[in-house]
C-alpha cells in the first residue's frame, strides 16, 4: 500500500477536497478528522475525479432550515442521464456529531455547522461516481450529496438564542428533499437515500419519510453505510457512546423527532442508537458495516478518555498489534452487532453487507466500493452486493466469519 508524505497529502485535501473534517467534543469521525488522517497509510487517489458544485438551498431561510451558524445549508448535484435519467440517489453526509453548547459552537466555525465553510466543489467518487466501470448500478442516476451542518444526523428542530446556535437538522432535511423534488425526483422512478456514519445513521432515522416523500409507483430503498453505531460498553466498563448520543439529544431536544414506536417503551437516547430502530423500518433498507468499525473502535470502545495508560494505542492504531485478549474484545463486539442485525435481516425486503474488517464509510471510497482489489464477502463487491439487492437480482444476507478469515480487508492502519 502507498504511503503519501503528510504535506503532500494535506494539498490533496485542499485541491481536491476528497475528505472532509470536522470535530464533536472528542468524539471524531474516522474519515473526517485530518489528524487522523495524517496518521493513516493511504491509497493513492484517482488522478482523474469528478468535481461538483455547492449549490445553496435559497428556500431554507424563509423556513428556518439553517445550519448551526444560520447560514443557508447545501448540496451538490451531478444530473442523470440515460436510463438514470429520472433515478435519483440521495446520500446524506456523515461528520460526527455536537453533543455539548460549547462544542456545538466551535462546530458553528467549521464546514460541520456553516456553509460559509464549507468546500465550494466536492470529489464524486464511489457510489457518486459517474463512471460504469467505478460505479455500475448509479453511475448514471441523479446523485446527490447533501452537507451536514446540524450536528445532530439531520435531526432536531430547536434554537439556543443565547449561544445564536440553530439546532434545525429536520427542517434542513424538509427542505432538501422539496428542493430535489421541485428539480425533477417528483418524478423518479426509482430512489435510494444512502448515507456514511453520522450520514448512515441519518438515512435510518429518515428512510420511511423519504418513501413517503415519493408517488407509490416509486422504488425506493435505503442504505447505511457505517450507520450502525451499537450501545456497547467501552474497555473501562463505562458507556462512552450513550452518554454521547444522550448529549446530542439533550442539547437539541430531539425527543419529539425521534420514532414514536420507540420511545414509547424506551428513553430518547436509545432511540438514537440504530440497533432499536432498523426492526422497525417499513421501508427496504440495507446495512453495509464493517464488523470492527473503526470509528467504533477508536472513539466508542477505546476512546483516549478512558486508556489512560495508553495500553491500547498500538491495537487501535494498527489490529495487528492486538494481544489475544484486546482481540477477544473486539470480537465479543462483532457479536454484538451481529446479533443486532437478526431480526432485521430476517425481512426478505433488507439486505445486509457485514464484513470482519477494520474499516469505515466502504460505499464512498472507490477502493472498498468497487475496485479489482475491493473487499468481498460472497466473492461479491460492496458495490456488486448492493446492486444485487436494490435491483431484486438476489437476496443478500452476507455476515463474514470472525477476524482474521477474511483476506480482503481493506484494514485501517493509523501510524
Amino acid at each position: 500500500m502507498l504511503q503519501i508524505p503528510v504535506t503532500v497529502f494535506r494539498l490533496l485535501l485542499f485541491f481536491f477536497s476528497v475528505v472532509r473534517s470536522g470535530s464533536s467534543d472528542g468524539f471524531r469521525d474516522t474519515f473526517d478528522t485530518i489528524s487522523l488522517l495524517e496518521n493513516q497509510t493511504m491509497v493513492k487517489p484517482p488522478l482523474q475525479l469528478l468535481m461538483v458544485p455547492l449549490t445553496l438551498i435559497q428556500k431554507a431561510a424563509s423556513k428556518g432550515a439553517v445550519c448551526l451558524d444560520g447560514t443557508l445549508p447545501g448540496y451538490h448535484l451531478h444530473r442523470g442521464f440515460g436510463s438514470g435519467a429520472n433515478r435519483w440517489l440521495i446520500q446524506l453526509e456523515g461528520g460526527g456529531w455536537c453533543n455539548t453548547r460549547r462544542n456545538c459552537v466551535f462546530r458553528k466555525t467549521t464546514r460541520r455547522g456553516s456553509s460559509k465553510f464549507m468546500e465550494k466543489v466536492l470529489a464524486f467518487t464511489g457510489i457518486l461516481s459517474n463512471k460504469a466501470n467505478e460505479n455500475p448500478d448509479f453511475f448514471n442516476w441523479n446523485r446527490v450529496k447533501l452537507r451536514y451542518c446540524d450536528g445532530a444526523s439531520f435531526t432536531g428542530d430547536s434554537q439556543d438564542e443565547s449561544s445564536q446556535l440553530y439546532y434545525r437538522g429536520q427542517r434542513i432535511w424538509q427542505a432538501a428533499m422539496e428542493e430535489f423534488l421541485s428539480i425533477g425526483m417528483h418524478k423518479a422512478e426509482q430512489a435510494l437515500l444512502s448515507g456514511c456514519s453520522a450520514g448512515g445513521l441519518a438515512s435510518i432515522l429518515h428512510c420511511d419519510q423519504f418513501k413517503e416523500l415519493l408517488p407509490r409507483t416509486t422504488k425506493v430503498k435505503c442504505l447505511s453505510d457505517a450507520g450502525m453505531f451499537m450501545d456497547a460498553v467501552d474497555v473501562a466498563g463505562g458507556h462512552s457512546l450513550r452518554n454521547m448520543f444522550k448529549g446530542v439529544v439533550t442539547i437539541q431536544n430531539l425527543q419529539k423527532e425521534l420514532s414514536t414506536t420507540c420511545t414509547k417503551h424506551l428513553d430518547p437516547t436509545s432511540c438514537f442508537f440504530p440497533q432499536n430502530l432498523v426492526s422497525n423500518i417499513k421501508t427496504p433498507m440495507f446495512l453495509l458495516n464493517a464488523a470492527y468499525d473503526a470509528w467504533q473502535v477508536q472513539e466508542s470502545l477505546v476512546p483516549p478518555s478512558v486508556d489512560i495508560s495508553g495500553s491500547w494505542k498500538a491495537c487501535t492504531s494498527d489490529h495487528s498489534h492486538c494481544n489475544a485478549s484486546q482481540i477477544q474484545f473486539f470480537q465479543d463486539f462483532r457479536t454484538q452487532m451481529v446479533n443486532a442485525v437478526k431480526s432485521f435481516s430476517a425481512s426478505t425486503h433488507n439486505g445486509v453487507f457485514l464484513n470482519s474488517c477494520f474499516a469505515h464509510c466502504q460505499s464512498e471510497r472507490q477502493d472498498t466500493w468497487y475496485a479489482p482489489d475491493s473487499p468481498k464477502l460472497h466473492g461479491k463487491t460492496v458495490a456488486e452486493s448492493v446492486g444485487d439487492w436494490y435491483f431484486d437480482r438476489t437476496t443478500v444476507k452476507a455476515i463474514d466469519c470472525p477476524y482474521p478469515c477474511d483476506k480482503t480487508c481493506h484494514n485501517l492502519i493509523f501510524k
